[in-house]
């Protein structure tokens, strides 16, 4: 059974940064897309970027030129590094796995989620 976990949320003031980690565990890493999405209070889960298995990478506009998605394929781990933060991206933050090739920004297509790691961006 795949498993995700996700770590390194927080409290952080805004301009500040948090690195986001997502391990894996119960399959095989390297034949995982592993995207990550986040949802705010009363707003519907919002796609943040993806890293397919070839480490090519796609990012939500929002989020360009501040958030960067790696993957270790060696620690079985995915990683969310958010810099500049903004009050706005204050939400909880959730990883998920893909065997998919196409359509990477949508969460239907993600067969693995984590529990969510909560981020707080303060003023």
């Amino acid at each position: 059974q795949v498993q995700l976990v996700e770590s390194g949320g927080g409290l952080v003031q805004a301009g500040g940064s948090l690195r986001l980690s997502c391990g894996v565990s119960g399959g095989t890493f390297s034949a995982y897309a592993v995207g990550w999405f986040r949802q705010a209070p009363g707003k519907e889960r919002e796609f943040v970027g993806t890293i397919r298995r070839n480490g090519i990478t796609l990012h939500t506009d929002s989020v360009k030129g501040r958030f960067t998605i790696s993957r270790d394929n060696a620690k079985n781990t995915a990683y969310l590094q958010m810099n500049s933060l903004k009050v706005e991206d204050t939400a909880v933050y959730y990883c998920a796995a893909s065997t998919a090739f196409l359509s990477l920004g949508v969460s239907g297509s993600y067969n693995y989620w984590g529990q969510g790691t909560q981020v707080t961006v303060s003023s």
